[in-house]
């Protein structure tokens, strides 16, 4: 099997959103949970590859030329929030009111558009860039997520991003996540909600 690690391209986004959505339950396919199964992809995924102070990496299986894995993610968290409200969130609270939904994630994502979350102060006081990854389950536990963190903190590293580090929040079902992110140096952020981890340069 041959792997490699590239720049994320916008032309990736169909693959990030099949991504996000196959691993969307806390670690698990979503699939079954979603009408919409576009939701998850435009709220943690597709935007990193479209709007500015955004980066990604993806894994690809070059004997398939297929995207396995993403690592996505803003080097100014707060610039991001701001122009994905002004910019990216307003079109998809058009396009899908609650009102269309049957299935209750399906629903709990078209409220989310209306309200979108935002980093705390803890977060944003721990450093100003954050990051999502998603490798789908047949190419986990191979060494890829821990290349792929790797590949983001050395990009990261030249950015000069504010406070010299990245964090990222995790479903706190996610057990598993969770352990893999503190062998590689992750640590709980003081004062943010449960789920938030950061890693200093």
């Amino acid at each position: 099997m041959s792997i490699s690690i590239r720049k994320a391209l916008e032309s990736d986004a169909p693959a990030l959103s099949r991504i996000c959505l196959l691993t969307a339950d806390a670690g698990s396919s979503a699939e079954s949970l979603h009408d919409y199964g576009e939701l998850p992809g435009l709220v943690y995924a597709v935007p990193y590859v479209k709007l500015p102070t955004t980066w990604g990496f993806v894994l690809v299986d070059d004997s398939k030329e297929e995207v396995v894995g993403y690592i996505l993610g803003s080097k100014d968290t707060r610039a991001y929030e701001e122009y994905a409200g002004q910019h990216w969130w307003p079109s998809l609270v058009e396009k899908y009111p609650p009102s269309m939904a049957v299935k209750p994630a399906d629903e709990r994502y078209m409220k989310l558009l209306r309200n979108m979350h935002v980093a705390s102060e803890a977060n944003m006081a721990f450093a100003a860039a954050h990051l999502h990854i998603d490798i789908l389950p047949e190419y986990q536990k191979q060494g890829w997520g821990r290349k792929l963190i790797a590949t983001a903190i050395e990009y990261l590293k030249g950015e000069q991003v504010e406070g010299n580090g990245v964090w990222l929040g995790l479903d706190p079902r996610n057990t598993g996540a969770r352990e893999f992110y503190k062998r590689l140096g992750f640590k709980d952020i003081e004062g943010a909600p449960d789920g938030n981890m950061g890693l200093k340069f």
